[in-house]
C-alpha cells in the first residue's frame, strides 16, 4: 500500500473528470510509481510464488503470439530475462502471493467511488505486466472496466473506438463465450488513422470506455504497469447480451441487437445465466499452447519447448 499520510493515490483530478469516467478516454495522473509493491526485491517474490494458473508469460514470433512458461527459475532470474529478451508477463492474482496488492486495488477503487457519483462495482481485479525493452503487445480489446496505470518505464498506447469496424460484434462476442483469446482480433493498419495515441510515463493512467481496442508499444526500457478491471451492474449486463448473443448465434440466429432495457434485455441476462450455469460453454473454451520457457541466458530470454496445452 502507499503511504497514507502523502495523501491520495490519484492526484490533480478534476471535479469534471466524473462525468467522463467509462464514458471517455481519460489520461489522470496517480502516485502508484512511489510504491515499494513495485520494486524490483516485490516483483521477483512475486515471480517466484505465484501459481502457474496466476501468470501468462508471452512473446511475438513472426507475427503470432506465443505463450511460456517460467519451470524453475527465481525471480530475479525471471527479471534478468525480461530486462534483457524480448517477453511480457502478466501477474494475473498478485494477491495470493502478498495481500498487500487486494489491500492497494480497494484503496483505488474506494477513491474512484468517492469521486464518481453511483459508481459501485464489484469483481475487481488487479494485474501486473512486467515487459521488455521495445515489446509490442497486439491489437486487443478486454471483456471487464479496465485502466492501465504506468509504473516504470514508458510505452505508447494505441486507443480505438469501440465499434465496428475496429470491434465487430461477433469478435467481442467470441471473447466473452471465450472461443477467441483477447489477441485473436483482426487489425488493419488503416486503424491507426482513427487511434487515440498516448505516450505513457510512470505516475499516469488511462481509463477508457467498455471494451475499447487498444495495442501498445514499449519504449526502450523494462515497463511495469498495472492493469485494474472491475463489473459494474451495467458492464455485468453488457456481459449477458454479449454472451446470449454469442451463443444465440451459434444456434443460428442472425442479425442480433444489444438490448439495454426492457424484456429482450432480461431475457438475455436470463439465458445468460442459465448456459453459464450448465458448464456446457466451458468444453468449448479455447486453450493456451505453451511452447516456451524463459531463459535469462538465451539471446531473446527464452527457450522452445515441447508443447503442451494449458487450459485457465
Amino acid at each position: 500500500m502507499l503511504d497514507q499520510s502523502s495523501g491520495t493515490i490519484l492526484t490533480e483530478w478534476q471535479d469534471h473528470y466524473a462525468e467522463l469516467f467509462g464514458r471517455h478516454t481519460l489520461c489522470l495522473k496517480h502516485r502508484l510509481h512511489t510504491s515499494p509493491l513495485f520494486s524490483d526485491a516485490a516483483l521477483a517474490n512475486l515471480l517466484e510464488n505465484c501459481d502457474r494458473q496466476d501468470y501468462h508469460v508471452n512473446l511475438m514470433d513472426k507475427g503470432v503470439r506465443r505463450e511460456g512458461e517460467f519451470g524453475d527459475l527465481s525471480g530475479k532470474e525471471i527479471l534478468k530475462a525480461v530486462r534483457t529478451g524480448d517477453i511480457w508477463i502478466n501477474l494475473r492474482a498478485p494477491g495470493r502471493v502478498n495481500p498487500a496488492y487486494d489491500a492497494l486495488l480497494d484503496e483505488i477503487y474506494a477513491e474512484f467511488e468517492s469521486r464518481v457519483p453511483g459508481l459501485q462495482t464489484y469483481k475487481r481485479n488487479l494485474t501486473i505486466l512486467i515487459s521488455s525493452p521495445k515489446v509490442s503487445v497486439k491489437y486487443h480489446a478486454d471483456v471487464p472496466g479496465q485502466s492501465l496505470w504506468q509504473v516504470r518505464g514508458k510505452k505508447r498506447v494505441y486507443l480505438y473506438p469501440a465499434e465496428p469496424p475496429f470491434l465487430p460484434q461477433e469478435a467481442i462476442e467470441k471473447l466473452v463465450i471465450n472461443e477467441a483469446h483477447e489477441t485473436d482480433m483482426v487489425f488493419q493498419p488503416w486503424f491507426d488513422e482513427y487511434a487515440e495515441v498516448k505516450d505513457l510515463t510512470p505516475g499516469e493512467m488511462l481509463h477508457w470506455p467498455l471494451n475499447g481496442p487498444h495495442r501498445v508499444e514499449n519504449h526502450n526500457s523494462l515497463n511495469v504497469s498495472i492493469t485494474t478491471e472491475h463489473w459494474t451492474d451495467t458492464l455485468r449486463n453488457a456481459y449477458a447480451v454479449n454472451y446470449a448473443n454469442a451463443m444465440m448465434r451459434k444456434a443460428g440466429f442472425k442479425n442480433l441487437h444489444r438490448p439495454t432495457a426492457g424484456p429482450a434485455l432480461w431475457g438475455r441476462i436470463a439465458l445468460a445465466g442459465a448456459i453459464k450455469f450448465s458448464g456446457v460453454q466451458k468444453r468449448d473454451a479455447k486453450p493456451y499452447r505453451v511452447d516456451f520457457r524463459v531463459d535469462p541466458d538465451a539471446a531473446r530470454g527464452f527457450r522452445n519447448i515441447k508443447a503442451y496445452d494449458l487450459r485457465k
